[in-house]
């Protein structure tokens, strides 16, 4: 038995490539593995940005106290009635996944309810495509979507030199990364 357990069989990520189709916002309820709280001085406004913007969906609400917000599984954001909110977008971030066809139409969706709030897309090194937005409450929220593997890319080369490579290829030790 091994002492690894296959988490792509529970994870709403669906493979890279052009053709990736994004799962449905997951309506179900269940016990959140993990989940962002993200304080707002106006759950109303933060709702529409994060809804209209970010593509959420509204679980549910406890008026002028929590709005439950989802996209896939296991990406839940509690927006909570705060006082105040920070004065500036933090180093840190959250991100959630996302596929290539969402990262053009997110990045029209969040410019047009707030325009100074895009940064990117951007290429990254770990062969993903990545959009940094800025939320209402001053939350820096990164959407990252996997792109194609191509094993005769620089990004290929760059995870070799750390040891992972694509399993068909026949080298290289995957396990020690599971």
């Amino acid at each position: 038995m091994s002492e690894h357990y296959n988490a792509f069989e529970i994870s709403p990520v669906p493979d890279p490539g052009p053709d990736a189709v994004a799962p449905e916002p997951f309506r179900g309820i269940y016990g959140m593995p993990a989940f962002v709280t993200i304080p707002t001085t106006d759950l109303t406004a933060s709702a529409d940005f994060w809804v209209r913007g970010l593509g959420f969906i509204e679980l549910f609400g406890i008026p002028g106290s929590l709005v439950h917000l989802r996209r896939w599984a296991f990406q839940d954001v509690l927006l909570v009635s705060a006082e105040s909110v920070p004065e500036r977008v933090p180093a840190m971030s959250v991100s959630f996944a996302c596929v290539l066809s969402q990262i053009d139409p997110l990045v029209e969706a969040c410019r047009a309810v707030s325009p100074d709030s895009v940064g990117g897309p951007r290429d990254t090194p770990w062969n993903t495509r990545d959009v940094e937005v800025s939320t209402p409450e001053n939350a820096r929220v990164v959407f990252t979507a996997a792109k194609p593997f191509d094993p005769a890319s620089q990004q290929a080369r760059n995870l070799e030199a750390i040891g992972i490579t694509p399993p068909d290829t026949g080298h290289g030790d995957n396990e020690q990364h599971a």
